[in-house]
């Protein structure tokens, strides 16, 4: 599908928020969460945004960098929001900020955010169309553009490892 037919839909459309508490079960031998879990609830919360723009199913092409800035003990509260920053011909860039609530003082931190490349998929789970994104505020434009050269920064990286492959296979 040409994904000039399709009509574009504001970021606010998009946004999600997942929250979670930290059980026992997730904590590793420090007793704080473990980053797989945060990485497992960063991936759900920007499929929730993904599924959202797109209307199709999504599964996840990449995640950036995801760093950790403060720890989560088992107890606190996990809030996590998301929002397509920009869409793409078949995939979607989605921006998820992570935050941290002690549910006994009330005080929360932001702990990690990450940048996830989502597609859209249709039957036999091949690649579909997605709606552009329609910016409405400075932030959601400053967010925009900044996806657009994080995609020439991926696009240029995933050029680089397939050469090298080629490389050693020919080798």
């Amino acid at each position: 599908m040409d994904t000039s037919v399709l009509q574009g839909r504001p970021v606010r459309e998009s946004r999600s928020e997942y929250a979670y508490v930290a059980l026992p079960n997730d904590a590793n031998l420090l007793g704080n969460l473990l980053g797989g879990r945060v990485m497992h609830l960063v991936d759900i919360c920007a499929c929730l945004a993904a599924q959202r723009h797109a209307r199709s199913p999504v599964v996840t092409a990449a995640i950036d960098q995801l760093s950790f800035m403060h720890p989560v003990r088992i107890g606190e509260l996990l809030i996590l929001r998301a929002s397509v920053n920009r869409a793409f011909r078949t995939s979607m860039e989605v921006g998820v900020k992570v935050y941290v609530e002690n549910p006994e003082t009330g005080e929360v931190r932001h702990t990690s955010s990450a940048y996830l490349t989502i597609v859209a998929v249709g039957e036999g789970g091949k690649p579909v169309a997605v709606a552009p994104v329609i910016v409405g505020s400075q932030e959601e434009e400053r967010r925009f553009h900044a996806a657009g050269r994080r995609r020439e920064q991926r696009l240029a990286i995933r050029k680089s490892f397939a050469s090298v492959a080629t490389t050693r296979l020919a080798r």
